[in-house]
């Protein structure tokens, strides 16, 4: 009988939690439009090259979605981010390579970057890049060496 009890109030502790989650990481069941070309976009972590615009939570501290924009020739270095990362390239094209060669992401392309996976990216010279990128946590940058 205490087993099953425990099972229960487990499985509903879970269930409680996913849902927390999940409606933490909506736009409140409002319906959101944002025009990339005209969204609010400021420098990234004091980063002048780097600059995004939210389109739903907060970046720095869960859930979010943003547009970002890479300038022309930005060279992000090699580096993680502890969380997944995901993009949908919107303009230009955003440069990605690891450990299993180069990929040139451009317009209507997808990426997922898993988190902790070392890896460079940079914006493409000409155009540099415009891209949707979204996570289901917070969004890091942590420099490789």
């Amino acid at each position: 009988m205490k087993r099953s009890f425990f099972v229960a109030a487990v499985v509903a502790g879970l269930v409680v939690a996913w849902t927390i989650g999940r409606v933490q990481g909506q736009a409140e069941g409002k319906v959101v439009f944002i025009d990339s070309a005209k969204a609010n976009y400021t420098a990234m972590q004091q980063n002048p090259n780097v600059s995004t615009a939210p389109v739903f939570g907060d970046a720095a501290t869960g859930a979010h979605a943003t547009f970002t924009k890479f300038k022309p020739g930005y060279d992000a270095g090699m580096h993680t981010h502890t969380n997944d990362v995901s993009i949908v390239v919107i303009k230009g094209a955003y440069l990605y390579k690891d450990e299993n060669g180069e990929k040139r992401v451009g317009p209507g392309d997808f990426l997922r970057v898993p988190g902790g996976h070392k890896h460079w990216s940079g914006g493409d010279k000409k155009e540099g890049a415009l891209f949707y990128e979204e996570g289901s946590e917070k969004f890091d940058f942590n420099p490789v060496k």
